[in-house]
């Protein structure tokens, strides 16, 4: 029988729109041109696309958009027996939103908590008490539906990161000049916060405010990311390994609301296309900031294979 590979680290990514000769948008792109150039692919069944490992046990693939598929796909991967994940690291890459007052275009967030704003009791606003939040967690549903990530590789994650040099375009840069909020409108910089998934590109000042009171209702850290994938990756990670060596890694591409003058929905069709504008200018500080980390895991691995908390 073939020798496993063994897994240091994996790179989760959801999407890859490139056509072929590095145009479009990719979360995958620029990881590969760092650790998987030449890299022969690798196959599985029940994920919709291929692992890419190189030889020092870094490890990636696309996963697929959203909850459902993103979960299924690292579940078929986890349980590929070509890989050894008994030691591995994971680190949940991808492009994301942000609320004006917390994050530019352009900023690198590592998640302390993960959040589903999805599982829970709903109503209608018209229908609750004015001003209260139309939401009340389901009580079966918490040890499901919010982790804490591990303090100790969110802190080894700063400390490795927080000075990273990252960029952004100037025509992202008059965008977010937009706003009012003197974070949006600040050089994109990398920190840490919630990071919140729901299947639904949510969009408005109400729902952005609807969701950090979900994010407080649960005990987390203020919301800085929405997302569509992170806690149902990390869940089955969970069940499998356990959560101690999961990192959740985004970048802001978008706003999660619009700015003065403009209506919610009006402003929606901006904000995808300019997801898409922002993604392109900004996708690669993912793979600046994370490839510090993944690096730093892979040069001094007979520590770091011990966890995290044993490099304090």
């Amino acid at each position: 029988m073939t020798t496993p590979i063994k897994v240091k680290v994996f790179i989760a990514t959801m999407f890859e729109f490139d056509d072929g000769n590095g145009q479009g948008a990719s979360e995958f792109r620029h990881w590969q041109m760092r650790y998987w150039q030449g890299v022969t692919p690798v196959a599985v069944r029940g994920a919709p696309h291929p692992v890419y490992c190189n030889h020092d046990g870094v490890c990636g693939a696309v996963l697929g958009i959203g909850k459902v598929r993103s979960s299924a796909a690292m579940q078929a991967i986890l349980l590929d027996p070509r890989f050894d994940f008994s030691e591995a690291y994971f680190v949940i890459s991808g492009a994301a939103g942000a609320p004006p007052s917390k994050a530019t275009i352009g900023s690198v967030i590592w998640g302390t908590w993960l959040v589903d704003a999805d599982l829970g009791h709903r109503w209608s606003p018209d229908e609750g008490v004015p001003g209260a939040l139309p939401f009340l967690p389901c009580r079966s549903f918490e040890t499901t539906s919010v982790f804490q990530l591990n303090p100790a590789i969110v802190a080894w994650a700063m400390k490795l990161s927080a000075d990273t040099p990252l960029k952004r375009s100037n025509a992202v840069e008059t965008y977010c000049s937009r706003y009012p909020d003197a974070t949006a409108r600040g050089a994109p910089s990398v920190g840490t916060g919630t990071h919140v998934a729901s299947d639904c590109f949510f969009h408005g000042a109400g729902l952005s405010a609807q969701t950090q009171s979900i994010a407080r209702l649960y005990g987390a850290d203020d919301y800085v990311i929405s997302e569509m994938e992170g806690i149902a990756i990390a869940q089955v990670i969970q069940q499998l390994h356990g959560l101690e060596r999961v990192m959740s890694l985004r970048v802001a591409a978008n706003f999660d609301q619009p700015p003065p003058g403009e209506t919610t929905v009006q402003h929606l069709a901006v904000a995808l296309e300019h997801t898409t504008d922002g993604l392109a200018d900004s996708i690669d500080n993912l793979e600046k900031v994370g490839g510090r980390v993944v690096d730093h895991v892979v040069a001094h691995w007979e520590t770091w294979r011990g966890g995290a908390e044993k490099n304090l």
